[in-house]
């Protein structure tokens, strides 16, 4: 064997990181034998379950709203106790402090996909972007706190990165115990809301980073393979739809429809209509349409570029048409871009008046109406293309 292979090989298994695969294994073994042994022969009290509940929350909405919206891509501003509390509860969640976790996860956008720089590519397979980068010394999951010099100054993320083992301590033995003797179900209460929390919150996070990646849509973008699943979106508070996410990173949000299953984005709402949060970003609906109609055209160019290679009827009408819709849209783009700019321009010569605020926002909604109505118009287009398209023999 050469000496390149030698080293090939060794990148491909590094060391194996004995902390996190002893605590993995052991938690998840206790989940799937201890946990239901104990339910069948002693069963658990009401009190265990409440506070497997509200533990379970606590730490999903800590890593969701805090880890993730908050310190990670600073798609708000939060009051100190709110940081506090999420810097505790994320700290129980064990998924590391909010410092590795928000610049692994910073890595993660900026190199989404590619082997030699995201933390957790997906194109390294389900198991590694699900849980064996964390197995094993890879390069990609070194600590790099380049990208985090905001999170550095901030004394609450520090504190809990200096003190990150004794409050993993406390919350994840302490508190359970704790709960647990005060309800008079002391095993009760640490099993379902110690370990069985514990495990299901790992692997609803981690599922972000492996099926979100594999199972879903991309009515938004297809250049990364991040992906709209609105079930994921159910298990890990509204994180599941995770195309939209990939694009606009910046928004508080991550459902942006009425009914999509978001309450990370309710509870940042809820803070701030309190009082508690504040610079709530958010991408404007012109935005969002225009990626959503740009991945229509292009599947729909797609499709046509299919049907030339056959002889579908109504092939050249049903590229007139796209031409068509194309051309409105080039032409909305356009009308969206000039308003923009005279807006903009009013704004910083201080000229706008509460009139012209309340015509430009009335214009935007017409935009953005006009671009949901052409979105609908392109489903029914491209619905009819690939119908054509089926009825013939390839």
């Amino acid at each position: 064997m050469t000496e390149t292979t030698v080293a090939t090989t060794a990148e491909k298994k590094p060391p194996i990181n004995w902390v996190t695969t002893i605590l993995f294994s052991l938690t998840f073994l206790c989940a799937i034998t201890v946990v239901p042994w104990y339910g069948f022969t002693h069963g658990f009290s009401a009190a265990a379950w409440i506070w497997f509940f509200v533990f379970l929350a606590a730490n999903g909405f800590s890593i969701t709203a805090g880890y993730h919206r908050l310190w990670a891509h600073r798609a708000y501003e939060a009051h100190w106790s709110v940081r506090l509390v999420f810097s505790i509860f994320g700290a129980m969640a064990l998924q590391n402090s909010i410092l590795i976790w928000a610049t692994d996860h910073r890595r993660h956008h900026r190199f989404v996909d590619q082997n030699d720089g995201d933390p957790y590519s997906a194109k390294r397979g389900f198991w590694f972007s699900h849980i064996g980068w964390m197995l094993r010394y890879w390069k990609t999951g070194r600590n790099d706190f380049s990208n985090g010099k905001d999170l550095q100054a901030d004394p609450i993320v520090m504190f809990q990165h200096r003190f990150y083992l004794p409050i993993v301590l406390a919350t994840n033995i302490g508190l359970p115990l704790l709960m647990g003797w005060l309800a008079g179900d002391l095993w009760g209460v640490f099993l379902l809301a110690g370990v069985l929390r514990l495990v299901l919150n790992h692997h609803f996070t981690f599922f972000i980073n492996s099926l979100a990646h594999i199972w879903g849509t991309q009515p938004y973008n297809d250049n990364n393979t991040a992906r709209d699943n609105p079930v994921l979106a159910f298990l890990t508070y509204g994180e599941g739809y995770h195309n939209f996410h990939h694009i606009f990173d910046r928004d508080y949000r991550n459902a942006v429809r009425w009914w999509q299953w978001d309450p990370t984005k309710w509870l940042i709402a809820t803070l701030a209509g309190i009082g508690l949060a504040g610079k709530l970003q958010r991408v404007p609906d012109v935005t969002i349409e225009r990626a959503r109609l740009a991945m229509q055209f292009k599947r729909a160019q797609a499709a046509l570029e299919q049907g030339a290679q056959r002889p579908v009827p109504q092939l050249d009408t049903l590229r007139e048409r796209l031409a068509q819709e194309y051309e409105s849209f080039q032409a909305t783009l356009a009308e969206w871009g000039k308003l923009r700019d005279q807006w903009y321009g009013a704004k910083r010569q201080q000229l706008a008046q509460r009139w012209e605020e309340a015509s430009f926002r009335t214009h935007v909604r017409e935009i953005v109406y006009r671009l949901r109505m052409q979105r609908r118009r392109m489903q029914l287009l491209t619905a009819q293309l690939q119908r054509q398209l089926q009825l013939q023999p390839a």
